[in-house]
């Protein structure tokens, strides 16, 4: 049986290497600031999230297609949150 750390670790690694540099940079900072206050049910999903191919996700994210009913509301808050990073002023 797996871990709770071991499940984070394996999440948050899944979340980093993607494949497609695009979903890599949306999904790994969102699993930094999210994974370790999910619940179970949440941390489920999120690894279902993981098995969807990136040519899926980055349009339903992007919100170029729908998503899933089953994932919709998560994809959202993810959508929101690479949104918010992205509009966050950059010190320099």
């Amino acid at each position: 049986m797996e871990t709770q750390e071991a499940r984070l670790k394996r999440l948050r690694m899944r979340s980093w290497r993607r494949g497609t540099k695009e979903m890599d940079l949306v999904l790994g900072p969102y699993a930094d600031a999210h994974l370790d206050g999910m619940s179970d049910a949440r941390l489920t999903l999120y690894d279902a999230l993981l098995n969807e191919n990136d040519t899926d996700l980055l349009p339903w994210v992007l919100g170029q297609t729908p998503a899933p009913d089953h994932l919709a509301a998560l994809i959202h808050e993810i959508g929101g949150f690479a949104r918010s990073r992205l509009a966050a002023p950059r010190g320099e």
